[in-house]
């Protein structure tokens, strides 16, 4: 059996703002994200089979461990390419010299790779500390992960470059994911531009029950902005300006402004404009923390440089920080 354990870090969006629909029925974004060291592990064990299989199991109630999982998507691609790259001089990658332990399994595998089809079982093991529907990219960031994973455990067939193209076809956040620190990113998320990383404490509190999916939010976003900007052209944008990453702000809240509603520019995230009006329990954070900022489509909210006191009906997490890598190899 070859095994690999990945380590898997939750992103946040310092900005967010959603542009055009897409002919795909997306939206397009430009948005500043910021992976940070909140984790999921995956243990990834890959072993001989005649048939393709994926066995999906965790420590979450909260997900499922079948087809629907965007993991068991992201294996079942990994595997669908690697047959179609399939040569005989691939086969050599799995042979790589290793402890002696390892060759009878690898050599299985190779025998494998030269019938009409590899097939292997695969099964992961999902360790979930980053909440569900929570902006965070908990889904994407697994994704990412093992697809990034199985490539360790073969040897690395495919190259960076590919691995991005498998994550595009997958989700919006896998691409950031894949190669976390500071980015910014385009498209419908899948387009990623590495920035200067700039180290920062933060803390994070989310709603204990109340999980928000991107549809909802955009949805929201486009009832309430039916004409959104077109793309900017290269070189434009709102992305000039990064948020300043200093001790927040103790003053005013947004929410003093009663009776005119919530302004869009008010927002560094245009989908917590969208949403906030809906929800009671993100206006309550909004008021008592005024300088936190909604992450993606939420509904957690990130505070820089400061922390959550506890509170009933909250999950908080304080004292993360921000994180120059995305998925890697977990070896402690």
């Amino acid at each position: 059996m070859l095994s690999v354990k990945i380590q898997c870090p939750a992103k946040i969006n310092l900005t967010l703002k959603v542009l055009d629909k897409r002919p795909d029925g997306f939206h397009n974004i430009e948005s500043v994200m910021q992976t940070i060291s909140l984790y999921d592990y995956l243990t990834i064990n890959v072993e001989p089979a005649e048939t393709l299989q994926i066995k999906l199991s965790g420590n979450s109630k909260e997900i499922p461990y079948n087809e629907k999982n965007l993991v068991y998507k992201a294996a079942k691609l990994f595997c669908e390419e690697l047959n179609k790259s399939k040569t005989e001089s691939d086969i050599s990658v799995i042979l790589r010299a290793e402890p002696e332990e390892s060759q009878n399994i690898k050599r299985s595998f190779a025998l494998l790779r030269m019938t009409n089809n590899f097939n292997c079982k695969i099964s992961i093991n999902i360790e979930k500390n980053i909440p569900v529907a929570a902006g965070l990219a908990g889904g994407s960031t697994d994704a990412a992960g093992t697809i990034f994973g199985l490539n360790e455990i073969f040897k690395k067939p495919f190259s960076q470059e590919k691995l991005h193209e498998l994550c595009a076809q997958l989700g919006s956040d896998l691409n950031v994911c894949l190669t976390g620190g500071r980015v910014l990113s385009k498209g419908r998320g899948e387009i990623v531009e590495p920035l200067e990383f700039e180290p920062f404490n933060l803390s994070l509190i989310k709603p204990e029950n109340l999980g928000i999916s991107a549809k909802e939010a955009y949805e929201k976003f486009a009832k309430k902005h039916p004409s959104p900007q077109p793309s900017p052209s290269k070189g434009e944008g709102d992305f000039a300006l990064l948020p300043t990453l200093t001790l927040p702000n103790k003053g005013g809240s947004i929410l003093s402004n009663s009776g005119e509603g919530f302004k869009r520019s008010d927002f560094q995230n245009d989908l917590e404009w969208a949403i906030i009006d809906d929800y009671k329990e993100l206006q309550e954070i909004k008021s008592k923390y005024p300088s936190a900022v909604m992450s993606g489509s939420g509904s957690t909210y990130y505070i820089i440089n400061d922390i959550f006191q506890n509170q009933k009906g909250y999950w908080i997490s304080n004292n993360l920080f921000a994180v120059e890598f995305g998925v890697a190899v977990y070896n402690h």
